[in-house]
């Protein structure tokens, strides 16, 4: 099974919309930097009857170079969660 990439994407939404691939695309890249801007900031994207996608903040940890074998302190960052909703996840399951 292969992946949807962003190309299938952009082609899917043209020919969904009546659109030109070329006004898909902009519009695709539109939501995907304003997704980018939105979580960089640190707030969480909500799509009703899909999921939640959120910004998790780790902490320093202690990690080991697999190389040397050497023990050293990772720093802090920052990552994306995406928690389905209740739908979504019905929908997966097969329960609509």
């Amino acid at each position: 099974m292969s992946a949807l990439t962003k190309q299938i994407l952009i082609e899917k939404i043209a020919e969904k919309n009546k659109q030109s691939p070329s006004e898909a695309k902009d519009t695709f890249e539109t939501l995907l930097e304003i997704m980018k801007s939105t979580l960089a900031s640190g707030e969480e994207i909500m799509i009703s009857g899909f999921g939640k996608f959120q910004v998790n903040e780790k902490a320093p940890r202690k990690g080991r170079n697999p190389a040397t074998g050497e023990t050293m302190t990772l720093d802090k960052r920052r990552v994306v969660v995406f928690k389905s909703s209740g739908k979504l996840r019905a929908k997966l399951n097969g329960w609509v």
